[in-house]
């Protein structure tokens, strides 16, 4: 439960641009990968190895504090990849913020009790049934690495909150039937599916992907009807799924994938996102880097500044001023938004 106080701040950071609450964190602590996913581009500098330290992370401890952070989503890359995560995590448990982390499943197993002892709650990605799973991650055994690493944490804690999140792309939409049935058999509390960015320069991508990279990850116009054919199915038969909230997403979000991949096409607008995540979070790169999210241009680098500073400079509070999502070109072709409203506590958000 959020303090009074956090909550007037949080108004008050929507209403003048100036942060002076940030409810979310994200931190990438490795910038290098144990995968080689097809939709995705972070493995490919891998060479170029970058990641968070304990100093970087001790210092950002009185601005996490001065802004009431109340969690930090640990993201990646690999974030387990970082040879001294858990001391990371250590560090951010004094100042009482809940962790999550975002993993490729890959080495779960081998950390668990560690990570039963520093972390809140777990996000895997999920793919598609064996097979079609270690097809996309380009890791033979990838599948069965994270079922296994789901298995020995619910062994160890079988009230411990795994969620899986799945991307839907070209390659794997026929398999998303299948996809569901494998999360409940792993012991997944819940799956959420979203489209593959294919457009933007996040995932390490030095330039956007031209059309013909797209192309393997983004449906055809001629495949948007079996696309069609499959959600309708899924709303149909799942309706208790959705009920009990196995899948994250309403019947209208998961709807929202099939409008993403046709506005391609001219068939429809891009779903609108409603998300202020550039007033509720930043992210920051293993790097030091810091963006106003995943997809947008950085704004400064911790190793060279204050977060506070980075986040009140002039550029960056009148980047969030004048931001409309409606039009800007990032935010229109999103996949993926943060709406955290003032009241909401972001531990019920994630």
């Amino acid at each position: 439960m959020q303090s009074f106080p956090h909550t007037i701040k949080r108004y008050n950071t929507l209403r003048t641009h100036i942060i002076s609450a940030l409810p979310v964190v994200i931190l990438m602590p490795h910038s290098a990968c144990n995968c080689r996913c097809v939709m995705c581009d972070i493995w490919k500098d891998n060479k170029n190895l970058q990641q968070l330290t304990e100093d970087d992370v001790s210092g950002l401890l009185d601005a996490l504090k001065k802004f009431g952070t109340r969690q930090v989503v640990m993201s990646g890359g690999e974030a387990l990849l970082n040879s001294n995560f858990f001391k990371l995590c250590e560090i951010l448990k004094t100042a009482r913020i809940k962790i999550t982390v975002l993993s490729t499943g890959l080495s779960i197993k081998k950390n668990a009790a560690q990570l039963l002892k520093w972390v809140d709650e777990i996000i895997v990605s999920l793919d598609g049934d064996e097979a079609l799973h270690d097809a996309i991650r380009n890791v033979p055994g990838a599948f069965s690495k994270l079922k296994e690493g789901v298995e020995a944490i619910k062994s160890l804690s079988p009230r411990f909150r795994i969620t899986a999140r799945t991307v839907i792309h070209r390659l794997n939409f026929r398999n998303w039937e299948a996809i569901i049935n494998e999360a409940k058999i792993m012991g997944i509390d819940q799956v959420s599916f979203l489209p593959a960015d294919v457009s933007s320069h996040a995932f390490n991508r030095q330039m956007a992907w031209t059309e013909p990279k797209q192309h393997e990850i983004l449906l055809t116009e001629n495949e948007l009807p079996e696309l069609q054919e499959i959600i309708s199915r899924i709303i149909d038969q799942r309706k208790s799924d959705f009920a009990y909230g196995f899948i994250a997403e309403s019947p209208a979000k998961i709807r929202e994938i099939y409008q993403y991949y046709a506005a391609f096409y001219g068939l429809n607008a891009f779903p609108f996102k409603k998300c202020n995540a550039p007033w509720v979070s930043t992210v920051i790169e293993a790097d030091g880097s810091v963006r106003p999210c995943f997809f947008h241009e950085v704004i400064g680098n911790i190793r060279d500044s204050s977060l506070p500073a980075i986040l009140n400079n002039k550029e960056a509070v009148n980047f969030r001023k004048t931001l409309d999502m409606r039009t800007n070109s990032t935010c229109v072709k999103c996949v993926c938004s943060l709406n955290l409203p003032p009241r909401m506590d972001p531990a019920a958000y994630f």
